[in-house]
């Protein structure tokens, strides 16, 4: 069986885009042939895709980072370079995307073949096709392609199941998942037999089925991470009911009543929406002697208590009590999505927004002395404008330079105490400071 992986940490960096091109013209009876340098193609964007066939991280595993394809430079002749191809990569149904630094929720994949782009391709740099003017005809200006985004993501991956099984350990849920499904999850009589999420399939006589999920076990701290703590309860948030699982093993020196509302004290504490949540109580070894005394004691607190939640008795190894419990829990599921249908259906359409793009008033950046005569540049938009300069070219050089005075910053330099013949640095770029 493979190992379960449910949170893995990735990099994922989209394509870079072409670089505009300087080309010209040069026909036989075209004299004067004005420019023909093409813009670069997009980068490729990373996007990741559900698919109903997967069950675990495991693809993300030993492959950490991730890397789309550049698009294509400009061609000669005006002819545009090729975008690149996007890189899909799949992900399994139940997978939450967030950023790893900001732990800002990126998406949620819960559909077959639901898309969810993660990293957008840089655009392509403009050729020099762009840059004729009337004062100058034969522009050697063309710009590169900006880079694709690039961020470090946390996988989430939450188990879609239709019924989650919940309860102190070694209560019987995996011993209950085996019995009604053809999973085959390890169980023995000790704390934390069960690691990793188990996920099987009830199929009913009847032709009704839904998933199961038996999750791993919870102790009494969980929602503040004690034990497995929220390794655990993640996988809870998606179920449509769960079935609690109270053991009734007179032997075991637990209170069934105590056992209960301590899990559901977790569940609340890590969730108070799971109080809406459908939940089945189902007191489980009732093959054992004395346990139906047990449970008949059990039932008498719960209404002492005000439970009104559905009770069911079962023994997993004499199968009693199962075809009821998995008919009754097959009726909860429905019910449940038909109140869902209903919800979606009573919601209001949201309203179509529309975005227009604002240029910011000012590009702000700061200037730092470094040493003497050398001063450093920093700034959001300052340096994407020097990543998009092609600098081989004197025009692209010229263009740079009238850029940056008109953003104040040779008249910021001449405050900061920069002096002709200073060494100015932007990212990568490095010039000479002249008044």
């Amino acid at each position: 069986m493979p190992t379960f992986v449910d949170q893995t940490k990735i990099e994922v960096q989209a394509g870079k885009g072409g670089d505009g091109m300087v080309a010209f013209r040069h026909e036989k009876y075209v004299p004067n042939g004005g420019p023909a340098g093409g813009d670069g193609g997009r980068g490729g964007s990373i996007i990741f895709v559900a698919d109903s066939g997967l069950r675990t991280l495991m693809d993300f595993r030993y492959r950490r980072k991730f890397k789309a394809e550049n698009g294509e430079n400009g061609r000669i002749k005006s002819q545009y370079g090729r975008g690149a191809q996007n890189l899909y990569l799949r992900v399994p149904i139940g997978t939450t995307v967030y950023d790893f630094d900001t732990n800002e929720e990126i998406g949620d994949l819960t559909e077959n073949k639901q898309e969810l782009v993660v990293a957008r391709g840089g655009r392509g740099g403009r050729g020099n096709i762009h840059f004729a003017t009337s004062v100058n005809t034969a522009p050697e200006i063309a710009e590169n392609g900006e880079p694709g985004e690039d961020r470090v993501l946390r996988l989430e991956l939450k188990v879609l199941a239709d019924v989650g099984l919940v309860g102190f350990p070694s209560v019987g849920k995996s011993t209950l998942l085996s019995v009604v499904t053809k999973a085959k999850p390890k169980i023995a009589a000790y704390s934390f037999t069960t690691l990793t999420p188990n996920l099987g399939m009830v199929i009913l006589p009847d032709g009704r089925d839904f998933s199961m999920a038996d999750l791993p076990g919870l102790i009494e701290g969980a929602s503040q991470g004690v034990g497995l703590g929220i390794q655990f309860l993640r996988h809870i948030e998606r179920t449509k009911v769960i079935l609690h699982l109270v053991s009734m093993d007179p032997e075991n020196g637990r209170d069934a009543l105590d056992d209960y509302q301590k899990i559901r004290k977790e569940l609340l504490q890590y969730d108070q929406n799971l109080e809406q949540k459908r939940e089945i109580i189902v007191a489980t070894q009732l093959d054992l002697p004395g346990a139906k005394v047990k449970f008949a004691d059990f039932t008498s607190e719960l209404q002492k208590a005000g439970i009104t939640e559905q009770v069911h008795a079962i023994s997993s190894i004499t199968h009693e009590g199962v075809e009821r419990l998995m008919q009754d829990t097959a009726s909860m599921v429905e019910l449940v999505e038909k109140e869902q249908v209903q919800a979606k259906d009573n919601q209001p359409v949201a309203e179509t927004k529309e975005y227009r793009y604002q240029a910011p008033a000012k590009s702000e950046f700061t200037i730092t002395k470094v040493e003497d005569h050398v001063f450093e540049i920093q700034g959001e938009s300052i340096e994407r404008l020097v990543e998009r300069t092609n600098l081989d070219y004197q025009d692209g050089v010229l263009r740079l330079a009238r850029k940056l005075k008109n953003l104040g910053i040779d008249e910021a330099l001449r405050k900061k105490g920069a002096v002709d013949g200073d060494d100015v640095i932007i990212g990568t770029f490095n010039f000479e400071f002249m008044q």
